[in-house]
């Protein structure tokens, strides 16, 4: 591979209504640059009703976004990649932290929203280096060569009881209460994200989304729909569409970032195909905070 060549990124999403919500209060936001190899997507799923959960999501990723597209500048470009890492880490703790104040804000000037507040997952690109940041149960996934692997754990009461040993995960997919998050913005003055740091040595591909997804499908059929389905960014189409033929109880939101740093590796194709499980008969998506 030659030295000169900079890794490429490419950025695709969609969010859906679903077939039985009467609202969309999922919203998604990503940016890429025209000149230089930085991106990020934004995925936020709202709860509160009543037009809340719209408002807190809306909020959420477009405060986020404003605050990601500010971060490319000189001074930020004279920095060692070390110092980048860190300025990233920095610009995404602020701006969780202005979306946090920012609901709370829209919440005492609107009574009627007392209840809203939204979870959110952040995936920022900058030449090889990857940050992702969560609140709640809304997701970062990775695919590539080496395989596909979850980088987000999930702030709710079952992983807790997962994490305990007192849950399996294949009873968390099916538990009443798997929708019960315990980390959200706009439920209390500080938050708590969850931030870590990668480094991207191969062409990859990055998934965001929120909980209407990963309710219908597990992690064996989001790797074979990320290996298979080509173009890669139309897999946010193919992966909505699946949810909602396997019912679409929730809203659903997926983010696709294509990296690419070697051009002429293709991606390895792995079969991991598992049968889509059967679409349950409760519609359990209604969202509670402890």
């Amino acid at each position: 591979m030659p030295q000169s060549y900079k890794p490429r990124i490419a950025i695709n999403g969609r969010t859906d209504i679903g077939q039985v919500r009467n609202e969309n209060e999922d919203n998604i936001r990503w940016h890429t640059h025209s000149e230089i190899p930085f991106g990020y997507v934004v995925v936020a799923d709202g709860m509160g009703g009543y037009s809340g959960g719209a408002a807190a999501s809306s909020i959420a990723v477009n405060t986020i976004g404003e605050h990601l597209e500010k971060i490319i500048s000189p001074t930020f470009q004279a920095c060692t990649p070390q110092q980048q890492e860190l300025m990233i880490q920095s610009s995404l703790i602020e701006a969780i932290n202005a979306a946090n104040s920012a609901i709370l804000e829209t919440k005492e000037l609107n009574p009627q929203f007392n209840q809203m507040g939204t979870t959110v997952a952040i995936a920022v690109i900058w030449q090889k280096q990857m940050t992702i940041a969560h609140l709640g149960d809304s997701r970062a996934y990775l695919w590539d060569k080496q395989g596909f692997v979850q980088l987000t754990k999930d702030h709710s009461l079952v992983q807790e009881m997962i994490d305990s040993g007192s849950l399996t995960e294949d009873q968390a997919r099916h538990s009443q209460i798997r929708n019960q998050i315990t980390r959200a913005l706009g439920v209390s003055p500080t938050v708590e994200p969850a931030i870590n740091n990668y480094a991207l040595t191969q062409n990859s591909l990055l998934m965001l989304c929120s909980d209407g997804l990963t309710e219908y499908l597990d992690n064996g059929q989001l790797d074979y729909v990320l290996s298979t389905h080509r173009p890669a960014l139309e897999c946010c189409y193919r992966l909505i569409d699946d949810a909602n033929l396997l019912g679409g109880k929730d809203n659903i939101s997926v983010g696709i970032i294509e990296y690419t740093v070697d051009p002429n590796a293709s991606f390895d194709q792995r079969q991991s195909f598992t049968p889509p499980p059967a679409a349950s008969e409760d519609d359990v998506t209604v969202r509670q905070l402890s």
